[in-house]
């Protein structure tokens, strides 16, 4: 069932119910530590650029249950395989897991995470009640076994630098036409581990008036064959976005797959010109974006105590406010009353600087799809590796 959804209001609007259940089960949760633990985060999401601050002050703020957290960074397409090695090897040293979809979509296909709702429910937020509807909505997706920390309209957006495309695409017709025309000059980055090159091989399906957007085996013909097409003018595919947002920046490139924070930070940080501007094509609706925080399974009881009290404080306002950030995943709170005054001073700053008001009109007027299930996203990652990228990822 397509869900759309509109993002004006949303403090107006009726929540739905925040989880789908698992097994139904409700767990007692295990007491909190004698004696402090250390925390092992991974983030295959780029998100401790919004986070860290706020889990740095959950360690300041509680440090009789916390002595340490360490942070590493990692592709999501890589975690899932350790997670399940050291599982099977009953040795697992990772705590927590920030992950955008594509982690989270394969941690459940492989029965890595802990379900937290509704197990846990009863020591966690209502989420139904604190979280923007778009936000529940994108709960939803996470099936309960993961807790959403930021959400984002996401995209498919295209960006490019404006005296090197005079006349930007504004359908799906121009824009093949467009690649033709400039071979080699845009490029966009493998889908399993790029938030823009997922949100444009999902978005494509309502650009292109595909049969099932839900479906890319049955219902994305159009799609597969307007992928394979503008694939070849694309001279490479990246494992991440970073990389195309360095050629455009660079000029190898004229113009990225992008979405909001991944059109805002960059410039912001500036890595891509400041005055790099944004087109959407015809039929485009926006593929919301979240991330999430995940537990994977075979921690001792203590650490999940200490892990359900550490995502009970990131869904505070005062840490949703720090979310904001340099505009990564703007606008980034996922949890209702969280305006740009409560974030810190450089947060406004930069955002009121880099922002684009064209975004408000875009999120006003432009539903709101949720992302393919899981189990769908898996399959399309999958296909996309063999039909499109091939031996052109690098």
């Amino acid at each position: 069932m397509t869900q759309s959804m509109t993002r004006r209001g949303v403090l107006q609007a009726t929540a739905a119910a925040a989880a789908l259940p698992i097994t139904g089960a409700l767990a007692q949760v295990p007491p909190l530590p004698k004696s402090p633990v250390t925390l092992n985060l991974v983030d295959v999401a780029g998100n401790l650029a919004l986070t860290q601050p706020a889990f740095e002050a959950y360690r300041k703020a509680k440090p009789e249950l916390v002595s340490k957290i360490t942070f590493t960074k990692a592709p999501a397409p890589e975690l899932p395989g350790k997670i399940k090695a050291q599982q099977d090897a009953n040795r697992v040293d990772i705590d927590l897991v920030l992950t955008g979809l594509d982690g989270l979509s394969a941690g459940i296909e492989q029965k890595l995470w802990v379900e937290l709702l509704p197990a846990y429910a009863s020591a966690l937020p209502k989420l139904n009640d604190i979280l923007l509807p778009a936000a529940v909505k994108m709960q939803s997706v996470a099936a309960g076994q993961g807790v959403i920390v930021i959400t984002s309209p996401g995209g498919p957006i295209l960006e490019y630098i404006p005296e090197r495309v005079k006349n930007p695409p504004t359908t799906a017709e121009e824009f093949l036409a467009w690649t033709k025309a400039n071979p080699n000059k845009f490029i966009y980055a493998r889908p399993a581990n790029s938030g823009p090159g997922r949100e444009l091989m999902m978005g494509l399906p309502y650009i292109l008036g595909d049969k099932d957007p839900k479906d890319p085996v049955n219902g994305w013909d159009k799609t597969w064959a307007f992928l394979e097409a503008i694939g070849e003018n694309i001279e490479y595919y990246p494992t991440g976005t970073g990389a195309t947002m360095k050629e455009l920046g660079e000029g190898t490139r004229d113009m990225v797959a992008s979405m909001t924070g991944w059109d805002l930070n960059p410039r912001i940080i500036g890595v891509v010109p400041k005055n790099a501007q944004i087109t959407t094509l015809k039929g485009f609706r926006w593929i919301q974006d979240a991330h999430y925080m995940c537990i994977p399974k075979g921690l001792p009881p203590e650490k999940i105590a200490v892990l359900i009290d550490l995502i009970n404080f990131m869904m505070q306002k005062e840490q949703q406010a720090v979310t904001y950030d340099q505009g990564y995943a703007y606008p980034g709170p996922a949890v209702k009353g969280v305006g740009l005054e409560l974030a810190p001073p450089e947060s406004q700053a930069a955002i009121k600087e880099f922002g684009r008001p064209e975004y408000d009109k875009l999120i006003a007027e432009v539903p709101a799809e949720v992302p393919l299930d899981p189990d769908k996203m898996v399959i399309a990652f999958k296909m996309w590796d063999q039909k499109i990228g091939g031996k052109k990822i690098k």
